[in-house]
């Protein structure tokens, strides 16, 4: 059985991470960018603006998740958004988005941030149960708009 393993990753990680990212651009319709994905990723990391975790099946990358943090005016408080989590096709249904979440979770929660927030497309219930068999709950009180520039 492989192991499967979650960690922050740092900017020596970049390498593995960017076909992962290219594989999460693609699965939501964009065109495969390798090299906008590595200059996006290295300014992440050069500017502290996100938090990345990466998960290993033994030595191979498999899927990734990205927290962008903010913050909670009515709390007072700082709160992550997790932006993007994608697992490889061939490791999808072997646990890769939990062990993500959950190292996303253990993170948030060791330095004192309020709340995980999350959006993700109307369509994907796949991803939706996964997030409701972790205990993440859909808002009921708020709408999200966007506004495009």
């Amino acid at each position: 059985m492989t192991v499967l393993t979650a960690r922050q990753a740092t900017i020596l990680d970049l390498q593995e991470l960017v076909p992962l990212f290219d594989g999460y651009r693609q699965f939501y319709e964009r065109p495969s960018d390798v090299s906008g994905a590595h200059a996006f990723l290295l300014e992440r990391f050069r500017h502290s603006e996100s938090v990345i975790f990466l998960a290993h099946a033994g030595s191979e990358p498999v899927g990734f998740t990205q927290l962008y943090p903010s913050f909670s005016s009515a709390s007072m408080a700082r709160i992550f958004i997790l932006n993007d989590l994608f697992v490889r096709e061939d490791a999808r249904g072997k646990g890769v988005s939990k062990k993500l979440i959950d190292a996303a979770t253990e993170f948030a929660r060791a330095i004192g941030a309020a709340r995980l927030t999350l959006s993700t497309a109307v369509t994907n219930s796949h991803a939706q149960a996964v997030y409701e068999s972790l205990g993440w709950r859909r808002d009921e009180q708020f709408r999200v708009y966007n506004f495009a520039l």
